[in-house]
């Protein structure tokens, strides 16, 4: 690509530079958006503010934002939001074919113009540590930052953790309105020491300390987990989620402050929440019966080492079978955090009954090396299927009934990447159901 090779030849604070010209341009261009702009009395204008808020952390941003955006709803409120999932301006949704999380300046400042002018009152954005890496964020008045947990990723784009944590940490430097922090994540007190006026803490362990400039803590008591949801206490309010796994209390918790902190009552955000059937690719229930098909984003070792325990779990529930797990799994291509794929392997040996590994997104990588590398790190034998159409239609001819088979790592993108910087039509879920009827016809 041709910017991969200038990076080569081009001083790495000329690029700085560049992403910062291009953030202030975006910004002058659609007048920046975010900001505060006074009525112009002789027109007999109000005051406009968009209140941007952000969502940042390796995991569950996108869950985390679609939850906040329906508790703003529910609340009465016109709300824009922004994810690897969709688009989203009042009542006009569309997919988010960008293969990109967080948008270019231009279509990020484009997108708050249009969700200002179309009378939002909230935008909700996921932001990414490439984003903050590309001042992306920059000439955004971001009023709320959340921070769901941290865990390696991106590291050959950083050079470290800790610089990958760093851009983070920039975000929630640069955002001086609210904090809202996940308190059990080892990370915590990193993101606890920059200042905010109201700070906002989350979790589901006692005792943990929050400092002393802490302001609010909200606690999930009385979890559990069960095969159709998940249900727990906050301030002695019963919160029954239809999302699966201890993650997804999390990220409700991230939303549950995110409305308090914008004064919407607790039973409001019980409502919202228990409205929501389920989020787009995220551990999404694809066939019931006779087994069970999910359909999981998880690309990163801890996002999947979560997905495969709340399988365990429901296993553990069934109480007249022994059923078994078979999961399909790939990594991502372009030279990108190569270490993880043998770790991905692993997991999938430590939690799985049977293992196929398929093409995901190879972008100029060779997809059979990308499978090979996943490969070492499996403990068991495995099958090795290039077609992701057919690994899909293997794993599903080889369930029995009250088996699970869980396909990760694209989720509900709606777009493979391959060489030659095309993009082809796939969705995970289609696929599913495609093969699934054609199973059910020739038997």
């Amino acid at each position: 690509m041709l910017k991969d090779f200038l990076k080569k030849f081009i001083p790495s604070f000329l690029f700085s530079w560049y992403h910062f010209c291009l953030a202030f341009l975006g910004a002058v261009f659609y007048g920046f958006p975010s900001r505060f702009r006074p009525a112009l009395r002789e027109f007999g204008g109000q005051a406009r503010k968009l209140i941007v808020i952000g969502v940042t952390g390796t995991n569950g941003k996108s869950t985390v934002v679609e939850l906040t955006a329906k508790i703003l709803e529910e609340a009465g409120y016109k709300i824009a939001s922004l994810s690897s999932i969709q688009f989203k301006i009042g009542e006009k949704a569309w997919p988010n074919l960008l293969k990109m999380t967080m948008p270019g300046r231009f279509q990020l400042q484009k997108f708050l113009r249009q969700a200002l002018d179309s009378g939002c009152k909230y935008a909700v954005l996921e932001v990414t540590s490439e984003g903050i890496k590309q001042y992306r964020h920059k000439f955004i008045d971001f009023d709320v930052a959340v921070f769901t947990n941290l865990t390696p990723e991106h590291i050959e784009a950083h050079g470290s953790f800790e610089k990958y944590r760093e851009a983070k940490g920039k975000f929630f430097q640069s955002t001086k309105g609210i904090h809202i922090i996940n308190l059990d994540d080892e990370n915590s007190d990193y993101f606890l020491k920059f200042s905010a006026n109201k700070k906002w803490t989350y979790g589901l362990e006692a005792g943990n300390s929050i400092g002393n400039d802490t302001n609010y803590k909200i606690q999930a008591t009385n979890y559990k987990i069960e095969q159709s949801g998940t249900t727990f206490e906050v301030q002695n309010m019963t919160f029954y989620l239809k999302l699966l796994g201890s993650f997804n209390i999390y990220n409700a918790l991230a939303a549950i402050c995110v409305g308090l902190s914008q004064e919407i009552s607790l039973e409001n955000c019980k409502v919202a929440l228990e409205k929501v059937k389920g989020i787009s690719g995220r551990m999404e229930k694809v066939i019931s019966e006779p087994f069970k098909v999910f359909v999981d984003y998880a690309f990163t070792p801890a996002a999947l080492e979560k997905v495969y325990k709340t399988l365990n779990d429901l296993k553990a529930k069934n109480q007249t079978l022994e059923p078994k797990t078979i999961c399909v799994l790939g990594a991502a291509g372009g030279g990108r955090d190569k270490w993880k794929r043998p770790v991905l392997g692993e997991l999938a040996s430590q939690y799985c009954d049977e293992i196929i590994i398929t093409n995901e997104d190879p972008y100029n990588e060779n997809p059979m090396e990308i499978i090979n590398q996943v490969a070492e790190g499996c403990k068991m034998p495995t099958k090795k299927i290039l077609d992701r159409r057919e690994a899909i239609r293997k794993a599903m001819q080889s369930a029995q009934p009250e088996d699970l088979v869980i396909i990760t790592g694209k989720g509900s993108e709606p777009l493979m990447c391959v060489a030659g910087g095309r993009k082809i039509s796939w969705d995970d879920r289609k696929i599913v159901r495609e093969e699934f009827k054609k199973l059910q016809q020739e038997n």
